[in-house]
């Protein structure tokens, strides 16, 4: 997919700060540190259009940008960073919930999981999540450059057994180093957006 333009449009908390354009929208949700900022910056070909930081849990709203003036990513808080309060977790808690189950024009979730390691507790908890209220779910294992290439699947494997995915959705590993699977990414997102619901199976 070819970007032409990509800009940051609002952080918000609440529903009353969401755009207001009903243009579609996927959101990537993930671990703290897990690199979704670097994912949308390399899907975007852009090197800080949403911030990275070394520093866990920064991210404490839903960031909105604009893509092509067609579509937004919208990132939320990463989850499971142990070092914010009970209070804090509580209150993006609510607020990503409250995203996902109201936001009419979400069309699906692109959950972001370490291709290195096994799904967590709280990387399950999303998943699950999101398949009790029936939002499109597309798996994306990234730091594909972190482990040899010869053992992507057998990583692969392991993460599909450790959220238990369905055999609808899809998953994918991916790499923003060296954009390894990006147009088959791209593919699927635009999919999503277009449908709404769970695309055919790709090749």
């Amino acid at each position: 997919m070819k970007i032409t333009k990509a800009d940051f449009v609002i952080s918000a908390v609440k529903p009353p700060q969401f755009p207001e354009d009903a243009l579609p929208e996927l959101a990537l949700a993930g671990r703290s540190n897990v690199g979704k900022s670097s994912l949308i910056n390399s899907l975007i070909n852009r090197k800080n259009l949403a911030r990275t930081s070394s520093k866990p849990g920064k991210t404490q709203t839903i960031n909105f940008y604009l893509i092509n003036d067609s579509f937004y990513f919208a990132d939320v808080p990463g989850y499971g960073y142990a070092k914010v309060s009970k209070t804090q977790r509580a209150e993006w808690g609510k607020m990503m919930e409250t995203y996902f189950t109201t936001r009419e024009n979400l069309k699906g979730v692109v959950q972001i999981i370490d291709l290195r390691h096994p799904p967590t507790a709280d990387d399950r908890t999303m998943y699950d999540f999101l398949k009790h209220y029936e939002i499109p779910v597309l798996v994306v294992a990234t730091k594909a450059d972190k482990i040899p290439k010869g053992k992507w699947q057998k990583h692969l494997k392991v993460v599909k057994e450790g959220l238990d995915l369905d055999p609808q959705d899809k998953i994918l590993y991916y790499s923003s180093e060296t954009k390894e699977n990006k147009d088959q990414v791209w593919k699927l997102i635009r999919e999503y957006l277009q449908l709404g619901t769970h695309p055919e199976q790709p090749e």
